[in-house]
This record gives structure tokens, sequence and C-alpha cells, in this order.
């Protein structure tokens, strides 16, 4: 059994200095802190945390890590995450050595939510800023993920705590 969560970055600013560059803003420093915490009270220990580098996804990532005791430093930077979509998810996911058990992938919309219905089988209409999608799979290799091999097991986000 594998679990992952797929974490959509808190929200952003406008982009003044370029997509790539967008910082969170007040609303989604808070969230990500929100959120974090929600998985801490759940004892979620992530052995692996991949970010698309980009700010706003990686500093939602530091923020989880900060909160979770998960090494900021340890952090895999994949670009791929920033500009591919599902397919590319699903390729970084397939390398994950196996002797992690739970790992967080930290991205972007439209791709989060077409990865994590991929995985699942569908089960989100849209990954909400910060928004968590916990998915298990029965699979004892991280190479055998495929479409539909994993189960949705919860979905929560900022907006359903208000």
């Amino acid at each position: 059994m594998k679990t992952i969560y797929l974490v959509r970055h808190a929200k952003a600013g406008s982009a003044h200095s370029g997509d790539f560059d967008r910082t969170l803003n007040d609303v989604g420093l808070k969230a990500a802190h929100f959120m974090a915490e929600l998985l801490e009270e759940k004892s979620v220990v992530p052995d692996l945390v991949i970010a698309s580098p980009a700010i706003r996804a990686l500093t939602t990532a530091e923020i989880f890590c900060d909160i979770l005791g998960y090494p900021k430093e340890q952090i895999e930077k994949r670009i791929e995450i920033y500009e591919g979509g599902a397919g590319r998810l699903l390729k970084i996911v397939q390398q994950i050595p196996d002797n992690c058990t739970t790992a967080m992938l930290f991205g972007h919309n439209p791709t989060m939510t077409a990865f994590s219905n991929l995985l699942s089988g569908g089960g989100i209409d849209a990954l909400a800023t910060c928004g968590v999608a916990r998915i298990d799979l029965d699979i004892k290799s991280w190479s055998d993920a495929e479409a539909e091999t994993g189960k949705l097991v919860w979905y929560d986000f900022p907006k359903k705590h208000q």
C-alpha cells in the first residue's frame, strides 16, 4: 500500500513579474498553515516531498514541511510539475523509491485535478487552492502506479472549514 497526498498550491497574488515567480498572498499563507496543521492532527508524516519549483508551490510545500517535520532542504523540485500534464506527473510518481510509503506532491491546476482523477478514477471537479487529496494505491511498487490504481480516501480544502 502506498499513499500520496496531492496538494494544490495556496492562493497567490497576481503575476507582476511573471507566473513562475508569483508569491502567496496573505490568504494563501494562512490557508497553507491551516491545512498543514490539519494534516499534522491526522499524524501525516511524508517520506518524500516533491514540488513544482514555482514560488507559490514551493512556498506552500515549505510551510507544510515546517509543520509536518520534513526537512525543507530535502524537497525534490521537479520542473515537470509546473510544465507538464497528468501523464508527466504519473511518470514522476512511478520513479518514487519503493522504500517511501507516503509521498506529497505540490503543484498547480488544472494538472493536479486531472492527475488526482487519473489515479483515482475521478471524484474531484476542481482541486481548490490549498486543497489536499489523499489517494491510497493498492500497489507494492510505485512503478506499478497507473490510471485508476488508487482510491480517493478524502479531499479537504480551506473553505470547507469556514
